[in-house]
């Protein structure tokens, strides 16, 4: 459906197609009618299947650009993801000429403050900086005539519920609400309840959750075999631009620092770096002067970057929601994507679980050889030489090129350049990342779900030497003897 029989405003249409948007994406086509009308919406879609304009757009066109007062509040559960809902929205809103607001942690409260004078009209933020304003009586949320809750399942699953229904209640009781989830598990159906009017719900069909455009594979190896197969399997593939999920701070500081060693042009991102270096990363990435982006999920979440062409999995996700998250960052507006997610042998059960949830069976890898991916990096060194002559003016430096010709053979000229534009070899740079506990094996009758370990002493049997294990089989052996006896002898004794 295209966006002109949407029934939006002149405005409106003229920042779409200044964006380079015809066609609406599902989400978008069924939830801006809805929005539009007045409607409370639950709409179920993962990030980057345009959720941002499905409610922005009908929000943007509901704004009375005279009012100076806060119109509509959207609550994010990350800095990044607010940053990029307000940018999107400020494009968008442009010829509407509304003005829109970011507020969000870890930045000075004072500039927000100050920019908050100016009175937008739309205000994005993280659920605990709106809170902080609200509390400062520097953020007034009595004219608000529309609330929107983003990835609100990620905000349940930080710990947001009580801050949000906080932000809710301090916002008029008639008023227009829409949710927005990738997942729709009974809290958030539950905060419907509570704070919704006969919502409308729009549901992406679970086989778009994960686009058939994304290629999913999966590679079995052991925690300690990861870093080298992945540097493989990235020779051999030569992806463009790549992100690489780490469950941990401390994995993605070493996967990070590990490719950097090795070679490549990667950097990472968490939750303990701070904003300033956070969004100056960011920005080299979306720039393409950044190749690999190491990220924890926390710090992922909601990324609006086109261009991914490849998603590695270095930890399969302990919630097989968060992998639908990190493979839509692949495969986006009609491009083909691949996915590839490391798993260890005792963590088969979560892929199974993860084929499950998508409907769709990852295929498995064979990790490549040292020799392939050998092969792999003088195919991209080939392709990088190509590219560097046409872009050379290479008549500024014949003279010098001439007197190498003389001195040394074309082949070795061309061999050390080959050899410069390719990377190190792994055994000749050792990296090593600290082993991650496993993830707890899934339907195990003797994992311990409250302590997170494995209980040992229902293992003891399996884990003794076969000299011990003989000594309790015989000692099981004599206590049956006797319990058989007793039974007998209570039988007879009845009997008589």
């Amino acid at each position: 459906m295209k966006f002109t029989e949407l029934g939006l405003s002149e405005n409106l249409l003229k920042a779409i197609k200044r964006s380079g948007f015809e066609e609406a994406t599902p989400i978008q086509a069924e939830t801006i009618p809805l929005v539009l009308k007045g409607n409370d919406v639950i709409g179920q879609a993962q990030t980057g299947t345009g959720k941002t304009a499905a409610f922005g757009l009908p929000v943007l066109q509901h704004i009375d650009p005279k009012e100076n007062a806060i119109q509509a509040v959207i609550v994010s559960p990350t800095r990044e993801l607010a940053i990029q809902t307000q940018e999107e929205l400020f494009r968008l809103g442009k010829d509407q000429r509304a003005k829109v607001q970011v507020v969000y942690g870890g930045a000075d409260i004072r500039r927000q403050i100050n920019a908050l004078k100016r009175a937008p009209q739309v205000l994005v933020g993280t659920p605990g900086r709106l809170l902080d304003h609200i509390r400062r009586r520097t953020v007034d949320l009595k004219n608000v005539k529309t609330v929107i809750l983003d990835e609100a399942d990620e905000m349940l699953d930080m710990g947001f519920v009580e801050d949000i229904e906080s932000i809710i209640r301090e916002t008029p009781a008639k008023r227009q609400t829409l949710l927005f989830s990738a997942t729709m598990p009974p809290a958030i159906l539950k905060i419907g309840e509570k704070f919704m009017t006969d919502p409308k719900i729009v549901k992406i069909k679970s086989k778009e959750l994960t686009t058939d455009l994304v290629d999913q594979f999966y590679v079995r190896a052991r925690d300690f075999e990861k870093f080298d197969t992945m540097t493989r399997i990235l020779d051999v593939q030569a992806p463009e631009l790549t992100i690489v999920f780490g469950r941990t701070k401390r994995r993605v500081d070493e996967l990070s620092k590990g490719l950097e060693a090795r070679g490549y042009n990667a950097k990472g991102i968490h939750g303990d770096l701070s904003q300033q270096r956070r969004m100056s990363i960011l920005k080299q990435f979306k720039a393409g002067k950044l190749d690999i982006l190491v990220a924890t999920d926390v710090a992922a979440r909601g990324l609006d970057i086109s261009g991914v062409t490849h998603v590695y999995n270095y930890d399969i996700p302990q919630d097989p929601e968060s992998y639908v998250h990190r493979i839509g960052r692949t495969g986006r507006a009609g491009h083909h994507g691949v996915s590839v997610t490391f798993v260890t042998p005792n963590e088969m059960d979560y892929l199974r679980v993860i084929e499950k949830l998508t409907k769709k069976r990852m295929e498995p890898l064979k990790p490549p050889t040292e020799r392939e991916a050998f092969i792999g990096q003088i195919s991209s060194a080939v392709d990088n030489i190509e590219e560097l002559i046409k872009k050379t003016d290479t008549s500024m430096f014949e003279k010098q090129a001439e007197k190498l010709m003389n001195e040394y053979e074309a082949v070795d000229l061309v061999a050390a350049l080959l050899n410069e534009m390719t990377k190190d070899a792994a055994n000749e740079v050792p990296v090593k990342i600290t082993p991650e506990r496993p993830l707890p094996r899934r339907k195990s009758k003797h994992f311990n779900r409250g302590g997170g370990h494995y209980n040992k002493k229902s293992y003891s049997h399996k884990d003794s030497n076969s000299s011990h294990k003989g000594k309790k089989d015989k000692n099981r052996d004599k206590f049956n003897r006797r319990q058989k006896s007793k039974r007998k002898y209570t039988i007879r004794s009845k009997k008589d």
